[in-house]
């Protein structure tokens, strides 16, 4: 999946915003102003994963810890185009679940979750 597809299925999921903290290389996408995919100017995608997730997508080597934000439990893949695009729609929707899980109840109350 390259960039483009990334957004497309991110800004998909119901509440989903996209900006670029970053300068416009990088695209951040977000749930009640919480990032939960990032794509970096390199095409590389980072995402939040469960303990799980982490755990076997690291070990296995098919994922790295992502730069910076390994500690809150994200990977990063540095070529997302080899990868299913099925999964990584699955990952991404897994990730915005988490990211959602943790926002207040009137947080997401106002995004109808």
């Amino acid at each position: 999946m390259d960039r483009a597809g990334i957004g497309k299925v991110c800004l998909a999921l119901p509440g989903v915003t996209l900006d670029h903290p970053f300068g416009d290389h990088h695209d951040a996408y977000r749930i009640g102003g919480k990032m939960f995919v990032m794509v970096g100017a390199e095409g590389g995608v980072s995402f939040k994963v469960s303990d799980i997730a982490w755990e076997v997508l690291t070990e296995t080597g098919r994922a790295r810890p992502a730069p910076c934000l390994a500690r809150a439990k994200w990977v990063n893949l540095p070529d997302p185009e080899a990868w299913d695009d099925d999964e990584l729609a699955e990952h991404f929707a897994i990730a915005r679940r988490i990211v959602a899980a943790k926002l207040t109840k009137k947080a997401r109350a106002g995004l109808g979750l």
